[in-house]
């Protein structure tokens, strides 16, 4: 892949720390919610890459190359008050387990919107697996109010060597959630009660990546 335009997003989210055996919320308390979808899994498998002096981590920009799930590709994520902004890109054929190949389109977004134009080489700083169960959370209308996600992960930070397990929950916004930030704002709060009433907590972490690496 040479070129091409991206798929853009902005992800509106919430993250929490959960126990391995900690129940699931009845998310049909949440204010809006009606049906919660049925299980879906799915494996994923991503490669994040930096520099060698971690300048797009700095940046809080995020690059990984993901299989598995309806949104396998190239992903860039850059992280801002708002929420994450993502580009995505489909898989490429460049790229192996072996040797992961930036394609040319990714590259170039990284220089034209993120400004590194002279990014230098690429690795992989981790690899992150996550056995992922999602369920649809919609309205009586049958609209995603959002997508909650029971996440276990399995991390190796490559440059160290270091692997950690977890578990963690997402809530993550859909297109009939609250489009006001007073809204949202109580949707989160309420999920948050949900979610501490099961013994689970906000995250402290605001990525997988970072908690992979250690911050």
């Amino acid at each position: 892949m040479t070129g091409g335009d991206a798929e853009r997003t902005l992800e509106i989210e919430r993250k929490y720390d959960v126990g391995d055996e900690t129940p699931i919320p009845d998310w049909r308390e949440l204010a809006g919610v009606t049906t919660v979808g049925a299980p879906e899994r799915r494996a994923l498998d991503a490669r994040y890459l930096d520099t060698d002096d971690g300048r797009l981590g700095r940046a809080a920009v995020a690059l990984r190359r993901r299989t598995g799930g309806p949104d396998e590709g190239w992903h860039i994520k850059h992280a801002t008050p708002e929420g994450k902004h993502e580009a995505r890109w489909p898989l490429d054929d460049a790229s192996t387990d072996a040797e992961i190949i930036v394609p040319d389109a990714v590259t170039a977004t990284l220089a034209a919107e993120h400004g590194f134009g002279a990014v230098g080489e690429l690795s992989t700083v981790a690899r992150i697996r996550n056995e992922r169960t999602a369920y649809a959370l919609r309205n009586a209308r049958g609209d995603l109010v959002a997508e909650f996600v029971d996440d276990r992960v399995s991390a190796t930070d490559v440059r160290r060597g270091v692997e950690t397990r977890w578990r963690e929950w997402e809530l993550e916004l859909g297109p009939a959630a609250p489009a006001d930030d007073e809204g949202r704002d109580a949707l989160f709060a309420a999920a948050d009660a949900l979610v501490s009433a099961v013994g689970g907590s906000v995250s402290a972490s605001g990525s997988k990546l970072g908690r992979a690496l250690g911050f």
